[in-house]
C-alpha cells in the first residue's frame, strides 16, 4: 500500500478539531478521520479520543480479524460503537465537554476488499479505474432532503443548513454506523476526508487531483489542502489517501 495523510487548520478556525491517521500492518491498513464538534476545545478532545481509541485497538488486532472480511466488518462495527460509548462517557463526566461529539469515517482492508464505516458527514471516495464514486452516505439533514426528493444535490451544496448533522459519535449512548464493502485492484485509490474538503472542493476537482499520476501521492494529499484553502478554507481540512499498490513499494506517508 501507498499512503498519505494531511491535516490543516484552514484559514479561519483557531484550532484543528480534525484528527486522523493511516496505519499499516501485515499488508493490511486502517485509515480513519474524525471531525470533532463542541464548545471550547471539546471537539478537538472528541476527535483525538476517537483516534487514540482506534489506534489502541489496531495495535492489538488479530490475524484472524485481518484475514477474514466478515471479521473485519464485525471489528469495525464494534470498535465504532465502543468509541461512541467512550466519547459519550467522557462528555458526560466533564461539564465543559457536555454535548461534544465527532464524525467518523474509517476503512480497513487489504489489496482485495475494503470495509468502510461512517457516522456523520466525513466521507470516503473510491477512484476505481474509469469510475470515481462516493462510497459513504452523509448523516445530514440535507442528505435526507435529497433522498426524499425535496431538494437536488446541487441545491444541497448551497443549502443554509447543509452542516446540520443528524448523527455523530459521542452525542448519544448508542449509535449504529453504516458499513460499506468495496472490492478494489492495483492502482485504485481510496480518499477519506472531513467536510472541510468536500464542502470546498468539487467532486470533479477531487477526481482530477487524484488522477494526476505525475504527482506523488503525498503531494496530491497536500494539493487537496491547498485547493480547499484557495476556496476559502473556513473549516479544518483533513485527507487520508490509500493507494492499492505493491506492498514492496516505499510508504509515502504514515500517520
Amino acid at each position: 500500500m501507498k499512503t498519505a495523510f494531511q491535516s490543516d487548520t484552514g484559514l479561519v478556525r483557531h484550532h484543528n478539531e480534525d484528527s486522523g491517521g493511516v496505519f499499516t500492518k501485515s499488508g493490511h491498513f486502517l485509515a480513519i478521520i474524525a471531525d470533532g464538534m463542541g464548545g471550547h476545545n471539546a471537539g478537538e478532545v472528541a476527535s483525538q479520543q476517537a483516534i487514540q481509541y482506534f489506534e489502541e485497538k489496531w495495535k492489538d488486532i488479530s490475524e484472524e480479524v485481518l484475514t477474514n472480511v466478515e471479521n473485519r466488518k464485525a471489528w469495525l462495527r464494534n470498535t465504532i460503537t465502543e468509541v461512541n460509548k467512550h466519547v459519550y462517557t467522557i462528555a458526560n463526566e466533564n461539564e465543559s465537554m457536555k454535548g461534544m461529539g465527532t464524525t467518523i469515517v474509517a476503512a480497513i482492508g487489504d489489496d482485495v476488499v475494503v470495509v468502510i464505516g461512517n457516522i456523520g458527514d466525513s466521507r470516503c471516495y473510491l477512484l476505481n479505474g474509469d469510475e470515481f464514486s462516493k462510497v459513504t452516505e452523509d448523516d445530514t439533514l440535507v442528505n435526507e432532503l435529497v433522498k426524499s426528493g425535496q431538494i437536488t444535490e446541487d441545491e444541497a451544496q448551497i443549502h443554509p443548513r447543509k452542516n446540520v448533522i443528524l448523527k455523530a459519535v459521542g452525542t448519544d449512548y448508542r449509535v449504529e454506523p453504516k458499513l460499506s464493502l468495496v472490492e478494489w485492484k492495483d492502482g485504485d485509490i481510496l480518499l477519506l476526508c472531513s467536510d472541510g474538503l468536500s464542502d470546498k472542493v468539487t467532486k470533479d476537482t477531487i477526481e482530477h487531483i487524484l488522477r494526476n499520476e505525475d504527482v506523488p501521492l503525498g503531494e496530491r494529499a497536500l494539493e487537496f489542502i491547498k485547493e480547499a484553502n484557495r476556496n476559502g478554507g473556513d473549516d479544518n481540512i483533513t485527507v487520508a489517501l490509500v493507494m492499492n499498490a505493491d506492498v514492496s513499494q516505499v510508504q509515502e506517508g504514515e500517520a
